[in-house]
């Protein structure tokens, strides 16, 4: 029997189940099905009922679906709508803004130096697929706050992998200035190098299978290829140094515009597996937290450090925004959607504490920080922004 509990069918079973109960009760509190997983994964989670913990499958499964859900929001993109540089000033004053606002946290609340530095660092990234997957619920995934979200994002992840290198070789000792021009350059490369070979090498490579006689005789030849080579731009991504999804998410935008005659379509196909997987990273998310690791002290660290990562995105992001034409309602969007940080965040932290450069109170409140703003953007965006009218887009 207990090997039949921790047999991988099993946890599939389980995790879908908790992925349809988000849904009943998102459509119970009126929110996002996102919210409703979330919320899921907490009440199962170490965080109250301890039923199911973050294994590495759990891990596995998530990160899965955090790829596949950039690349199927990937499609709903080209390259002119994110490669602008009104999205470079945003995505970069909404690094440097939230990095001093952690810093000046942390130092306020008597933290030393290294973990100030590890603070404000995890507060530069954001984490796109939260946004995204609401904006997509809603239908406002082609409106000009998305794509400037989604822009700024892609520069916000290569310019905080930079924040990272810098923090990580500043607390040691090791910090080069040639080190991080080459991982810039290196980021900045993978971008359009990938981008180009997706558009004008796998996009006509594409088209050309669908014309075949293979893909007349087997209609899922070319949706294989596609996943592959989304795997792919993935593991190319990570290798870089940047994250999986942003690679996932440059497929998306090489393949979407991708015209088939008689092959299976890759948006379709690759939706199913997103409503699957992408559900099972929500339902992640909430069991990663254990509210039960936090002390008073730094429960109150965490209040104060969550209402400044949400407030410097907001203006860092939502301020030139503004300053560049986009309207009031638009501007809060852009600094609104930007404040999630996800698994990013975690990422960060993680990797604090295994050098033992951060203790496990700052990993927890990192965490949890980054799951409340994960939380609150989506129940922000439905019942403030999208509630009633929607601003033009100019």
């Amino acid at each position: 029997m207990e090997s039949a509990a921790l047999s991988i069918e099993f946890q599939m079973s389980l995790l879908l189940f908790l992925a349809l109960a988000g849904y009943l009760l998102a459509s119970r509190i009126n929110q996002s099905a996102t919210i409703g997983a979330i919320f899921v994964g907490l009440l199962v989670g170490p965080s109250m009922l301890g039923l199911i913990t973050y294994t590495e499958f759990v891990r596995s499964l998530a990160h899965l679906g955090a790829i596949i859900l950039l690349f199927v929001i990937g499609f709903e993109f080209n390259v002119r709508d994110i490669l602008k540089a009104r999205y470079a000033v945003i995505g970069i004053l909404g690094v440097v803004i939230p990095w001093i606002g952690g810093y000046a946290t942390a130092i306020l609340f008597d933290f030393d130096f290294i973990s100030a530095v590890f603070i404000g660092t995890a507060l530069t990234a954001t984490s796109i697929a939260i946004t995204a997957n609401v904006l997509k619920e809603i239908g406002m995934l082609q409106t000009g706050a998305a794509k400037a979200i989604i822009g700024a994002a892609v520069i916000d992840d290569v310019l905080s992998l930079l924040v990272l290198s810098v923090s990580t070789g500043l607390v040691s000792g090791e910090i080069s200035v040639a080190g991080i021009v080459l991982m810039f350059a290196k980021a900045v490369g993978f971008i359009v190098i990938a981008g180009v070979a997706g558009l004008f090498g796998v996009r006509r490579l594409i088209e050309r299978m669908d014309a075949s006689a293979l893909a007349r005789r087997y209609p899922e030849f070319v949706f294989i290829f596609a996943m592959m080579m989304a795997f792919l731009y993935a593991m190319l991504a990570d290798l870089v140094g940047l994250s999986g999804i942003i690679g996932a998410f440059i497929a998306g935008v090489s393949f979407g515009s991708v015209e088939l005659r008689q092959s299976k379509g890759v948006k379709e196909g690759a939706e199913y597996f997103q409503i699957i997987f992408a559900s099972i990273f929500f339902v992640s998310l909430g069991i990663l937290a254990d509210v039960k690791a936090l002390t008073p002290d730094i429960l109150i660290f965490l209040v104060v450090l969550t209402l400044v990562a949400i407030v410097t995105k907001v203006i860092g992001c939502g301020l030139p925004a503004r300053a560049m034409g986009m309207c009031r309602e638009d501007a809060l969007i852009v600094g609104f959607g930007m404040a999630p940080r996800g698994e990013v965040a975690m990422i960060v932290a993680l990797i604090g504490l295994d050098s033992g450069l951060i203790g496990q109170n700052i990993f927890v409140a990192i965490v949890l920080m980054s799951l409340l703003t994960t939380i609150i953007t989506p129940i922000v965006y439905r019942n403030w922004f999208f509630r009633g009218a929607y601003c033009a887009i100019e």
